[in-house]
């Protein structure tokens, strides 16, 4: 999924804000999580919208692979300016002057693509102040026809756009905006863009640094401020040697220096310093297309720079339009100090021993915000590196990396290998919104400390992960993750509905490599799209101590989808879950091989809310359960409601959706139900068998799928319930189920899936009719093995359920395989496979065989053709006659539509 630069692998928080400082802001409180910044950061959805503006947010999580404004928003979520006098506006409420601005916005590309440039208005207390310029020159990228992932195709034609937000600075003209004065942004007559979508501003009151002694500056050299048609590379070059050769500091003084051609600028063992980074700018602007490889602007060794801003005109992460790094350092105890960085391809791109970016801020970046690694500029070490109290935005790769290459291999197959990393630290940094990757990556090495980050509005990706990257990666061996918040973050890049935070091997496209020794400890993961913490294999993990809250998904998963952990072992220990949506769990372990020791975690009775049975004693089955003795626990653990309507408080302290019942025997029943609510029920079930249920209901109207039971896995026991009408609230009557329940303890959640009826008890009495076995399918989830993948497409994609993602084999390299592992031998009488839905037609040749110890296999049926054809949602469905086995393969010999076997779902269905 992450594409790095150069042969190193394959293809709750908000922004934490700080005093108003002119110079490099103080360290943080130990205890704050998040970058101290010398700016604020008011949320345009935090402001007030005016004039029929309105604002636009992420409801759900995604439910497609692509892009969207909501999801590549911090905060996800924005203010839309449409019409003439749509605004947005916000109070000074900074206790400081604003004399700068910072808008994150988006306006529409070109038709063709490319771009285009419009103005914005800024008003101050109701009065206009000046037009902001701002473009879409360097935004809008496309992921349609095959594009997925690429952060270079910039036709319209293509679909799926992304990429959306840019970020304008500018000086406030006239006087600055005062404590306490108004100030908005509005469109107006004049402002020619279709509509302006506002993510966020940062305001701040910087002043110029002077001078320093004993320093060259480049102006001596002939280099020229604020004149896009000379190029200063050579003159800037020219001063940095004579810097070195006379041990002075190279100045780069106030105003904008262009670097024309293709060249960057070396400097070792010095100190590059500027006035500022609202006022001295290195700007690379490359004649477009480029044909030459791009290295950085900076390359660098063993030198200090500070207090500037490097910009560039790429329009896209590709060499052609003109992507190439910021800065490229190594050596030993290099400096990086107030560094602001835009629209190069990386931030900082860093090897070494003893290095530190700090105070540093990188937004609009085309891939990594900062990489600290052991390959940069030819060094094979990246020892002690640090990287504190910076703020990153909007970049398309991960936000921060800590990135350990065990080998790279070139053209013609030789190998260089490189020593893995050891003590890298990331601390106190702020991460927000990465549209094309992590917010902190943590790839391998030993001894890495990551502590006290705020992370928040990944676009597609984990927001914190701990692991290996690629096959070329060195193994993890140690890293201690602790007092990171996490917020908003996750998922669903390649369909892939990723966790927040995860521990593991895998996850960019290969599961390979070891994992081992990860402490995590007392994050914080808030509102994450999907699961809040995931597992995939990895050994002697802690986690300890973290909360979850309210993710969108479960809590904490073992082997969450597209995650394997076929083994692996973690102590799971004192943590908290809440806040859960119906059907959803706070821990799950989806894995047969992995050992997870728990103890104290709220679910099991821990510090913090926990889930019991009413009364301390779980309900008898048979039995008749009353629907007013839910568990205790509270919202998110022992039900979850969207309102609390009860008035049943005398009875229990809570009382949710409570309310006394004329139904005979009196007490209380059920009220209020709506979609997406539910109620657990812990039970003690004497004997393991068939269950008639009974639920005693009332319902003014008939209700179509009103409930089902579900299981603590989220197995749904009942099908849908049906509820007739009973004419009044209070008017009685039985609807009956039947379901299966294995005997002991267990916690049973009563789902109401349409709203509109009460509920006074569930009754459960042994036996009721035993349905005939529906047919389904056995290969659901099942593990898969191949004979080749390409890229990320592995054969792991057959049997998750989903048709949009897809195995894919070697190229022009038939035959190729590909097969699923059932556990057991069971009987099965059909297969069906899908390709995408969106797929054009194709005929695939293939032969369906089948095992039951996985070496001899008997051919099920002969190579044929078959037709993959949208008019039949891409489905092709294989009978015949019953025949009992563990191992199904798929062996394919030609495709009409690729050079190579494909396949989306491999499902195989029970006779």
């Amino acid at each position: 999924m992450r594409i790095t630069r150069r042969l190193v692998g394959p293809a709750a928080a908000a922004v934490l804000v700080g005093a108003m400082l002119a110079a490099a802001p103080p360290a943080p409180a130990a205890t704050v999580a998040g970058a101290t910044t010398p700016f604020a950061s008011l949320e345009a959805e935090a402001g007030t919208p005016g004039g029929g503006a309105g604002t636009v947010a992420l409801t759900a999580a995604p439910t497609t692979q692509y892009s969207s404004p909501a999801l590549e928003a911090s905060g996800h979520a924005y203010v839309h300016l449409a019409a003439t006098g749509h605004r947005v506006q916000w109070t000074n409420t900074t206790g400081k002057p604003i004399s700068a601005i910072v808008v994150r916005e988006s306006i529409p590309d070109a038709p063709g693509g490319g771009g285009q440039s419009a103005t914005l208005n800024l008003y101050v207390d109701g009065a206009f102040r000046q037009a902001l310029n701002l473009t879409s020159k360097q935004t809008w990228v496309y992921e349609g026809n095959n594009h997925y992932n690429d952060s270079s195709d910039q036709n319209p034609a293509d679909g799926n756009p992304r990429v959306f937000f840019d970020e304008a600075r500018a000086f406030v003209t006239g006087a600055p905006i005062a404590p306490g004065a108004t100030f908005a942004l509005q469109k107006d007559a004049a402002n020619a863009a279709a509509y302006y979508d506002i993510d966020v501003v940062d305001v701040e009151n910087p002043a110029p640094i002077a001078q320093p002694a004993n320093s060259i500056s480049i102006t001596s050299c002939g280099a020229v401020a604020d004149n896009a048609g000379v190029d200063s590379t050579g003159a800037i070059q020219s001063c940095i040697d004579q810097a070195q050769s006379q041990g002075r500091t190279l100045w780069i003084p106030s105003g904008t220096f262009y670097l024309k051609g293709t060249n960057g600028l070396h400097a070792q063992g010095i100190t590059i310093a500027g006035a500022g980074p609202w006022y001295s700018t290195v700007y690379r602007a490359v004649p477009l297309p480029n044909p030459t490889p791009l290295g950085a602007v900076f390359q660098l060794t063993s030198t200090t720079v500070r207090d500037f801003h490097v910009d560039s005109n790429a329009t896209s992460r590709a060499s052609a339009d003109g992507a190439g790094g910021a800065m490229d350092t190594t050596g030993t105890n290099w400096v990086a100090d107030n560094i602001w960085t835009q629209h190069t391809l990386s931030g900082f791109w860093a090897s070494g021993t003893g290095g530190t970016v700090r105070n540093s801020r990188l937004t609009t970046i085309w891939a990594d915000g900062i990489n600290v690694n052991n390959v940069s500029m030819g060094n094979s070490v990246g020892n002690n590196l640090t990287a504190t109290n910076n703020f990153v935005r909007g970049t398309g790769d991960d936000g921060m990396a800590i990135n350990s290459v065990n080998y790279n291999t070139d053209g013609n197959g030789n190998r260089t290998y490189y020593t893995a990393m050891s003590n890298a630290s990331f601390t106190h940094n702020t991460i927000v919104a990465p549209w094309g990757g992590k917010g902190i990556g943590i790839y391998g090495g030993s001894g890495h400390d990551v502590e006290y980050n705020a992370i928040s509005d990944t676009a597609r990706y984990i927001g914190l992960g701990a692991g290996r990257f690629g096959v070329n990666g060195n193994d993890l061996l140690g890293a201690t993750v602790s007092n990171n918040v996490v917020t908003r973050s996750g998922g669903n890049g390649y369909s892939q509905g990723q966790p927040a935070l995860h521990v593991g091997n895998g996850g960019d496209g290969q599961n390979v490599g070891v994992v081992d020794r990860v402490v995590v400890a007392n994050n914080t993961v808030a509102d994450s799209l999907y699961d809040g913490i995931g597992f995939s294999t990895s050994t002697n993990t802690q986690l300890q101590n973290n909360t979850v809250t309210s993710p969108w998904r479960n809590g904490i998963v073992v082997a969450p989808p597209f995650y394997p952990a076929p083994s692996g072992s973690a102590a799971i220990t004192g943590n908290t879950v809440t806040g859960l949506r119906s059907g959803t769990s706070a821990y799950l372990n989806n894995s047969g091989g992995f050992a997870a020791t728990l103890s104290g975690n709220s679910w099991q009775g821990g510090t913090g809310p926990v889930e019991a049975p009413f009364g301390g004693t779980p309900a008898a089955v048979p039995g008749t359960v009353q629907a007013e003795n839910y568990d205790t626990g509270g919202q998110g653990l022992a039900y979850n409601v969207t309102s609390v309507n009860g008035t049943g408080n005398a009875y229990r302290a809570d009382g949710v959706d409570l309310e006394p019942t004329s139904d005979t025997g009196g007490g209380y029943n059920l009220g209020w139900t709506g979609s997406g609510q539910w109620f657990r029920y812990t039970v003690d079930v004497a004997t393991a068998g068939q269950y008639t249920l009974t639920a005693r209901v009332a319902a003014p109207s008939a209700v179509t799928g009103a409930l089902h039971l579900a299981s603590a896995t989220g197995a749904n026991l009942t099908g849908a319930v049906n509820i007739p009408a009973t004419g009044d609230w209070q008017a009685w009557t039985n609807v009956t189920a039947t379901l299966t329940l294995p005997a002991g303890r267990q916690v049973l959640t009563l789902a109401e899936d349409t709203g509109g009826w009460n509920l006074n008890s569930l009754q459960f009495a042994p036996g009721g009719t035993t349905p005939p076995p529906t047919p389904t399918n056995i290969a659901a989830g099942r593990p898969t093995s191949e004979s080749s993948h390409t890229q990320v497409y592995a054969s792991s994609n057959t049997t998750d359920g989903n048709q949009g993602s897809y195995w894919e084999s070697a190229n022009n390299a038939f035959p190729q395989w590909v097969q699923v592992d059932l556990g057991s031998s069971r009987a099965a009488n059909k297969v069906v496979l899908q390709l995408p839905a969106s797929w054009g037609a194709r005929n695939q040749t293939l032969t369906l065989t089948a095992s039951a110890d996985g070496s001899t296999f008997t051919t099920v049926t002969a190579s044929s053709a078959y037709t993959f054809s949208p008019s039949s949602n891409n489905t092709v469905t294989i009978t015949f006659a019953a025949t009992t086995q563990r191992y199904w393969r798929a062996t394919f010999t030609a495709n009409t539509g690729w050079p190579a076997g494909q396949l989306s779902e491999f499902q195989v269905w029970s006779a």
